[in-house]
Formats: structure tokens, sequence, C-alpha cells
């Protein structure tokens, strides 16, 4: 949950640095640093907080180095400061570590070393990495790479200057994300593209173990037994455009209203002929069991389809937290399919979910938004929602495309196993490009949406309540609210209000309900009605204008197996502006971080 960037080349280091940090700040935003080699001798300069702290250190020091490393920290061992910032470096200050991950036996290796007199200056992880590489130094600095990370159990990427050898920069990576990126006479590492879509496009992604020896023209890639691969370069589909605000006042709000376009460029991506194009490398008829595992957002993505796998396929579906999964012994077998969403393709519990689950067997498809990910390289099938990229913490866009793709995937399974009529499966896919225009509709409604929030953004507690899909759709919202303005939110089946939380209704406590299923909206005013007789005021999300009701948005109709796609739309818009009128960091929320790749 940190970001990595390192440049080699023959521009001044100090600048793409610092460009590339703030490019990667949503990875984390405790406190970042910079290690360039200058003259062979490391500079490192480390700050607390934001980008911006550094840029200001960094401002008035004359650095004209041309190979560096950086790093923007979200933290996880030892609290935000200078000390424990990255880059860390050995006793000489000779060599400079910058480190995503969980060194998990961090703490016996540290003994040891402490033990032979290296001194710690942190209460991190990292800093044992940067020692260990003290301790095994070799002639050959990359038999001494290979030496230290065969010590370490747990996660890393690892980017890693010496001084020694200051024409060359060193990375490598095991459950940890990390690229390189070739330029023209430069090269590049980073944690995620948007890092260095500004320089190029042409990347390759590491594997597992393997090191890179990365020279301004020259990339040498070995594998764990230090024999020379090939590198396997591509080109990226998107452009600087889409990781920078374009104006927008965060990036959030930029996210939440290109949803139509998106939405329509990942249904096109995976349709042929008005039909779902996705083939399946194992036969779907032999599957009798499906597990949907994933995380926050990506977790309610699944549970909002839940239904429709069991309407139309008729597979008893179980949707899990992923970090739960693992632990809970699941009843998995060669007959299971797991389905796997992550936006990133690296969160950690999911990405042990989807390995736990080929050791047993399972047949694994996995819906990601980023290309080459860890996720996505590991999986027996992978689909991607072709998002962009997703700056904001918050995720509002990864959501709409994981649950097109799962709306797809779900028809072309029904298809295959002849429970769905190519008929009926055309009339879903119609309603599906429906979508965006309505979301369109939905957007035009901003303004009335923003008033909303303004008159309420001050609330201490506000409840979301809804029955069936809907109180899935409340989990996300609540999820979107409480995470970006820091307002205690919580989701309720409206059904059982009654049961205990209706407790915690008292006079002008705000509820939000989501009215959208015909079928039971009857029962769901009841409801409403419930917690107005005990003095709540009420924001209701409908498709059709009911009697009741403090405040209301009205939202266009869709098939049920669709509703969410379209009733989360406003509540993405009030979330970003109640969090907005709050003065919060929107794009940027507190103790949050974007890719996390820890446990």
């Amino acid at each position: 949950m940190c970001g990595i960037i390192g440049y080699i080349g023959n521009k001044e280091a100090r600048k793409i640095l610092l460009n590339g940090l703030s490019r990667l700040e949503y990875r984390g935003y405790d406190s970042a640093g910079i290690a360039v080699l200058e003259d062979k001798k490391l500079n490192i300069i480390k700050s607390i907080g934001r980008i911006s702290n550094l840029e200001l250190k960094v401002k008035n020091i004359k650095l004209a180095s041309k190979i560096g490393i950086g790093h923007t920290r979200w933290a996880t061992h030892g609290v935000p400061s200078d000390n424990n910032s990255h880059p860390h470096y050995n006793k000489d200050k000779t060599i400079a570590v910058v480190h995503n991950g969980i060194i998990e036996n961090y703490q016996t290796l540290k003994a040891d070393l402490i033990s032979k007199g290296y001194i710690f200056n942190s209460e991190t992880d990292s800093e044992v990495i940067a020692h260990l590489l003290d301790f095994n130094l070799e002639e050959d600095f990359l038999k001494t790479i290979k030496k230290t990370i065969d010590c370490l159990e747990g996660s890393y990427a690892l980017g890693i200057i010496n001084s020694k050898y200051p024409d060359t920069l060193y990375a490598t990576r095991y459950d940890g994300p990390l690229l390189i990126g070739k330029g023209i006479n430069e090269s590049f590492i980073a944690s995620d593209a948007s890092a260095i879509i500004e320089y190029t496009k042409e990347v390759a992604y590491l594997n597992n173990k393997e090191i890179a020896v990365i020279k301004d023209n020259n990339i040498t890639i070995y594998d764990s037994n230090l024999n020379i691969i090939k590198p396997h370069f591509e080109t990226l589909s998107w452009s600087i455009d889409e990781a920078s605000k374009m104006g927008y006042k965060h990036f959030m709000l930029k996210e939440i209203l290109e949803q139509p376009d998106i939405i329509n460029k990942t249904l096109n991506s995976h349709l042929k002929n008005d039909l779902p194009n996705i083939e399946f490398n194992f036969d779907l008829k032999k599957i009798s069991k499906i597990y949907i595992v994933a995380c926050g957002t990506a977790y309610h993505a699944g549970l909002n389809v839940k239904h429709m796998i069991e309407k139309l396929l008729s597979i008893n579906t179980i949707v899990e937290v992923a970090s739960e999964f693992r632990y809970n012994e699941p009843l998995v077998d060669k007959n299971t399919l797991v389905i796997i969403i992550s936006q990133s393709g690296e969160t950690a519990d999911t990405l042990a979910a989807l390995r736990l689950s080929k050791e047993l067997g399972a047949k694994v498809i996995s819906i990601v938004n980023v290309v080459a990910s860890s996720i996505a390289r590991e999986s027996n099938q992978v689909i991607y929602t072709w998002a962009g990229p997703e700056i904001a913490v918050a995720s509002t866009k990864a959501f709409t495309t994981q649950l097109i793709v799962l709306y797809l995937l779900i028809i072309q399974m029904s298809l295959k196993t002849n429970k769905l009529t190519k008929k009926d499966a055309i009339e879903l896919i119609n309603e599906l490009k429906s979508i965006p225009t309505k979301i369109n509709n939905i957007l035009d409604q901003k303004e009335d949406i923003k008033k909303i929030a303004h008159k309420t953004y001050k609330e201490k507690d506000v409840y979301f309540i809804g029955r069936g899909i809907d109180y899935y759709a409340s989990l996300e919202a609540s999820l979107k609210l409480k995470e970006i303005s820091y307002i205690h939110a919580d989701a309720y089946a409206a059904g059982e209000l009654k049961h205990g939380s209706i407790a915690l209704i008292k006079d002008n406590t705000l509820i939000i309900a989501l009215c959208t299923n015909e079928y039971i909206l009857p029962k769901m005013i009841s409801n409403i009605k419930e917690v107005i007789t005990r003095g709540a005021k009420t924001f209701i999300i409908a498709n059709e204008d009911i009697e009741i009701g403090d405040y209301k948005i009205i939202i266009p109709e869709t098939h049920n197996f669709f509703k969410t796609i379209l009733s989360i739309i406003p509540l993405q818009l009030y979330a970003y502006y109640t969090a907005d009128h709050l003065g919060c960091d929107v794009d940027k929320p507190k103790n949050l971080a974007k890719s996390v790749t820890v446990e």
C-alpha cells in the first residue's frame, strides 16, 4: 500500500521522481522520500505528510542526478515520521531501498542484524532489507540482491540503488506490484503505470523473484536462479489524460461523471454480434457451486449479482470477504467456480484466496482492471473491466464496470448451459446498452443531489436501508459516505430494522432509503414510515415519486438484475458532495490507500 518509482536516464531524476510520486500519492500519503545518486554519493530527502511537503524540502537543494528512487508511504510498521519514511539505507549510506509490502520475518532478521552490530533508525520492517543488503554484500551486487531476497518472508516490491554502481537501477518483487518502463535512453520502475505514463507506454511486468538490472538504455531480467530471461514489453492502451483531473476539482468527481463512457467501452469490449464474447477453458456444466471472493467495493459487486446467478443458473452461490475466505475452510473442489474480483489485481487477501482456490482444484475467473496484475496472471481466466486508471481512493467507475462484466459473464454462462435463450439474452444485453443513457439522466440531476448534500452534510449518523438488491446497493453507498466524509454510516436490510437497529433512530436522524424493487415497494414504504414515526428525516431513491420522503431523487427504471448500477450513481454523488462540503480530502481519505497489498 505504498507507491514506488525509480528513474535512470539523461534527465534530472528529482523532477521525474517527484512528478511520479504525485501520481502515486493515492497509494499512500503518510510520508514520502527520494534518494538520488550524484558523484557516487547518495542524497536522501524524506518528509512526513504529503508529497507537497517533500517538494518544499527538495526545492532549494541542488540535485542534478540522473538516477534515483522515490516512495510514498501508507504506514504499516511504525507511525508516520521522517525516520520511518523511505528510502531506507545501510550504515554507510551507500545503498538505498524503497519497499512496498510486508516482511513477515523482519523481527527475527532484525534481532540477528542487531547482534552483528547493525543499528536501526526506524520502526519499520523495510529497514531490515537495507542492512541485509549490506551484510550480504558481494562484488557482484546481483548476487547480493539474490541472497538477500532469499532471506525474506512475506511480500515485497523493491527499488534499489548502490553508490558503487551509479549507472544501474535494480528492482525485484514477490507478491507486490512492480513494472519496468522503457523509454528512449531512459528507463523507469513503478508500482503503478500512472507514475510513468507521461514518459513511456512501453512496460514489462516482473514476475515473482525476478530481478531487473536497469541502465538508461539496457534492461536485463534474471529469473530466481539468475538466468537471463527475455522481458515481455507491451504498450499501455490508456493516455496521460485518463490519469489527470482534466479540470475537475477532484478525481472522484471526474470518475463518477465519466461512467457512461466507461461503461460503453466495457460493454463494447466484451460483445460480439450483440452477445457476450467470453470463452471458457473449462466445462461449465460440471460446475455445482460458485464462490465470489473479493474485498470492500468489489465484495459489494459480488453481492449484487448473487441473485442473478441463482435465478438464471440455479447454482448455489456464496459471496465471501476475501480476508475471511481462507480461514473458513471453504468447501471448494474441482466442480467449484471461484470468481475473484479486484480493481488493482494486487489485493493481498484476494490473491491469497485465489491461490487457495487453485490448490483445492477450483476453476478461477478473475475480474480485474489492471492488465497483467498478479491476480490476472495467476487465474485460469481473466476478464478485464477496461475502466482505465481509477485514481480516487474511493472506487466508483471500477464498481460499475465490475457489475457490467459480472452481468455479461452470467449471461454468457446461462447461454452456454442452455439456461437462457438467445432471444432473452439479447433482451438483457439491449437493456445493458441503455444503461449509459440512463446514467446520464441521473447525472443531469447532480445539482439537485448537491443541494441535498448541502442540507444534510452536518449529520453525525446516517443509515441506509433497502430490501433485496437495494440492501446490497445500500452497503456500497454506506461505504462510499463513510470512507470519504468520515460520517458514521451503516446499512441495514429494511425488514430487520425492528429487530434491533431501529433503537438507533431519534429525532432528525437521516435515513437514506432505496426503493427500486417494485415487488416489495409497499413493504419498503411501511419500513420508511416506521422510522418517520420515530422522528427520522428521509432521503428516498426511487423509480417513481412515492408519497413520503423529505428529499427524493427519481431514477430511471431498468431490469431487476441491473438496479444497483443505476441506484448507486446518485449516492456516489451524494457522498462526494457531502465530503466536499465538509472540506475533506476527497481523493485521499485519511487512513486509506487505493491498492491494499498487505493483509
